[in-house]
């Protein structure tokens, strides 16, 4: 990749990809919200498939512990131009793929004997029709537990031969199938549809795949040859503390679960909307940047090319900044009234899109050591070494429980989603304190960047404040409320990226002379 050009590229195509993937997503949420709002059966849902997320979403998705992997040692091996992979290679990718099925599998079957006597452990309620629903519902979904390494796999694979439009476009599989079977059932009494809706849709995300990995000339043939194998050892050694690390970030999800389920009914479905909501604009700026730039990094990481390394990183996590900064300044000043906008119908009442703003506000928080972290995380990838991100992420459980029993008898749901924007601050500020011991990346540029940037956002938020503060629009009025909301945020657009260019922050002048070249190039003959 030539610096800029190739990289801007590929992050538009994993950016539009990704908003639709979001967007589908968004519907998924609204036809759930309509049909089971915030409460028991929404609340089983969405306890019980935080096991089958943790593989296909965390473990097996893009920027998981599989597919960083795959692309951390693959791309080493092999070029991007070359027709088919050779017979070490395509050795190498069997190997990896019968050993993650034997795994996963053997997991699914536990899981599913299990169920309820996991559940019952990780739900601290008294509540027996709720872990008994939640159960169920697991059941059904445990073949997504199987699918989840696998995918990971393959989107690994596609990515490191630069195929950036499926692995980003197939997890709309899993919403599509949910949206079209609420749809067409009118939702069910205790949710059975969206379990197997769900289940559905992970298969269907696995199938997209097969023919693009088939057309880069590998070919499924079990291999046990796990001994003597130091491609293999290598992506476990990779693999397992780093499997282990979005373990970890999934007991933040139990620790918070546990705590949510001593609060009321509905409470861990606003914490899960929330969470969501914040995904939507933070993960396609993660998807966007990351996955063009983890290539690149570990490529130029194998090659000892660590000048290019901070160029990518500073460039990258600096065009990251400028657009995640606003975004922070936005969902506090507008969250409430974008949720009673798109979520606010059926059986999702104004109690619901209040417990959801709620938390979303104190999620924002992590947007900016949340780009942070991950940026990072990708570095020491790169370095073959998933067990530093591990270690830090273990070592902070202790402080996400602490966290969590300080603030919940005081702030509630909120308590939830500030320990969590809380602990990932300490998380990024660690591991860019250890980094530095391989990579001197000169975080004076990345601060310096980050002040101007936030100073920038704090001006415009201002001004926003204020007229959001006179415009006064009276409960009920949905089309007001609707124009209202989207002058604000074309508002806060302007008057963000006004202040950008006052400031000299040097990510606005490109973008508008990209938009100027894109322009002439497009529509000027």
């Amino acid at each position: 990749m030539t610096k800029g050009t190739s990289l801007l590229k590929a992050a538009w195509i994993i950016a539009f990809v990704t908003i639709v993937s979001k967007f589908v997503g968004f519907l998924r949420d609204i036809f759930i919200a309509k049909y089971y709002g915030a409460g028991l059966v929404s609340d089983a849902y969405f306890y019980a498939y935080q096991i089958p997320s943790l593989a296909i979403i965390l473990i097996g998705g893009v920027g998981g512990p599989f597919h960083s992997a795959t692309v951390s040692v693959f791309a080493k091996l092999v070029n991007p131009d070359d027709k088919m992979p050779s017979e070490k290679v395509n050795k190498l990718f069997n190997t990896f793929l019968t050993a993650s099925f034997l795994v996963f599998a053997f997991l699914s079957i536990i899981i599913f004997i299990f169920s309820e006597q996991i559940l019952n452990f990780i739900i601290h309620s008294n509540n027996y029709q709720l872990v008994e629903l939640a159960s169920s519902h697991l059941r059904i979904m445990t073949p997504v537990i199987l699918i989840g390494g696998i995918i990971g796999i393959y989107y690994g694979l596609l990515v490191t031969y630069r195929s950036f439009l499926l692995p980003n476009i197939s997890p709309v599989m899993v919403s599509l199938s949910i949206i079209v079977i609420l749809a067409l059932s009118r939702g069910d009494k205790f949710g059975t549809y969206l379990a197997v809706a769900t289940t559905i849709g992970a298969l269907l995300q696995f199938l997209v795949q097969v023919p693009g990995v088939r057309k880069l000339g590998f070919k499924i043939k079990p291999n046990f040859d796990f001994k003597n194998n130091p491609e293999f050892k290598n992506l476990v050694e990779l693999v397992f503390p780093a499997a282990l690390s979005s373990t970890i970030g999934q007991i933040y999800v139990y620790v918070d679960m546990f705590f949510a389920s001593q609060l009321r009914e509905g409470a861990w479905t606003a914490i899960g909307y929330a969470n969501r909501i914040f995904q939507f604009p933070v993960g396609i700026l993660m998807a966007a940047f990351l996955v063009p730039l983890f290539p690149v990094f570990s490529k130029l990481v194998g090659e000892k090319r660590y000048d290019e390394v901070k160029y990518y990183f500073h460039k990258g996590v600096g065009f990251l900044n400028f657009i995640a900064i606003p975004v922070l300044f936005g969902i506090i000043l507008l969250s409430y009234d974008v949720i009673q906008l798109v979520f606010q119908r059926g059986e999702f009442d104004s109690e619901a899109t209040y417990m959801v703003s709620q938390a979303l506000i104190f999620l924002s928080f992590a947007i900016i050591p949340y780009v942070f972290r991950d940026s990072i995380t990708r570095i020491f990838y790169s370095f073959n070494d998933s067990k530093t991100p591990f270690i830090v992420a273990f070592s902070s459980i202790i402080l996400k429980f602490i966290l969590n029993a300080l603030f919940i008898k005081t702030m509630g749901i909120a308590a939830i989603t500030l320990s969590t924007s809380l602990v990932t601050l300490f998380n990024a500020a660690l591991l860019g304190v250890i980094l530095l011991k391989r990579i001197n990346l000169n975080y004076k540029i990345y601060f310096k960047n980050l002040f101007k940037i936030l100073f920038a956002a704090m001006c415009a938020f201002s001004l926003n404040f204020i007229i959001y503060i006179f415009w006064n629009v009276q409960e009920g009025s949905w089309f007001i409320l609707a124009f209202k909301t989207f002058c604000m945020i074309i508002l806060c657009m302007s008057f963000y990226l006004l202040f950008s260019l006052l400031f000299k922050i040097e990510y606005a002048g490109e973008l508008i002379e990209r938009t100027k070249n894109y322009i002439k190039q497009k529509f000027i003959r």
